[in-house]
């Protein structure tokens, strides 16, 4: 009966988020209690809410502070060095185009939102894919594995703090142990990068192409710097 319940509260606030009837934290909220009150838990209903907000707030706390920490790292352009290097490196040979993807799909995917990662790393490499004729379904399977490599492990992503708040347990008593997992997930993820770039430098071989560094900055966004709007971006 529990289980069936906990489906159809699932079910239900899921439904009412994605079709827009409710606001997702009026949903999160109300549906769990009018669930509650029909399982017959109305009497402990208090007592659980204020465990449920011990079990949780420290996992909560840590996820804040990455989605203020990282968030504010990327829009400071915390990541658009490594993303020139890269591209300055790999140039047209697939098997480097592989490796960079990795490694920046990897290091973007540590602010446990998959989002960012895919915007940053598919806006930097799909041109380059593109470009030389590579097959862009490279760039999603390595830029999905490093997401669930990476971005599932770390205590703030969303996949973990699920698990932390379920299990009761402390971040470092979750991560800790994980660490060799990640350590070995990443060297797959190399591995796998080298084998389906050395596929597509056997199909097509390795183009000669030079980087051209663009202007870090828009000549609109240039213009309102100069009206009195402060850039963001860190000092090259």
């Amino acid at each position: 009966m529990l289980a069936i319940l906990g489906i159809l509260m699932v079910l239900t606030f899921t439904f009412l988020i994605m079709t827009k009837r409710m606001h997702p934290v009026v949903a999160l909220t109300v549906v769990p209690i009018i669930f509650a009150l029909i399982g017959g838990f109305n009497k402990g209903l208090g007592d659980m809410m204020l465990d449920g907000l011990k079990t949780v707030a420290p996992s909560a706390a840590l996820l804040l502070f990455a989605i203020l920490f990282f968030g504010v790292m990327l829009d400071a352009g915390l990541f658009d060095p490594l993303i020139k290097l890269i591209l300055r490196i790999v140039k047209g040979d697939p098997v480097k185009i592989a490796f960079g993807v990795a490694i920046l799909s990897m290091l973007v995917a540590l602010d446990g939102d998959g989002t960012t990662t895919y915007m940053i790393t598919v806006s930097a490499m799909l041109p380059l894919f593109l470009r030389i004729g590579m097959n862009p379904l490279i760039l999603g399977t390595i830029s999905l594995l490093s997401l669930g490599i990476m971005s599932g492990m770390t205590p703030w992503g969303g996949p973990a703090t699920r698990a932390i708040a379920a299990l009761g347990l402390d971040a470092g008593e979750f991560f800790i142990p994980l660490l060799p997992t990640m350590v070995g997930g990443g060297l797959f993820i190399l591995f796998t990068a080298y084998v389906l770039g050395k596929k597509e430098r056997k199909r097509i071989g390795v183009a000669e192409i030079q980087y051209k560094e663009e202007p870090s900055i828009s000549p609109e966004l240039a213009a309102s710097i100069e009206d009195g709007v402060a850039d963001i971006k860190r000092p090259n």
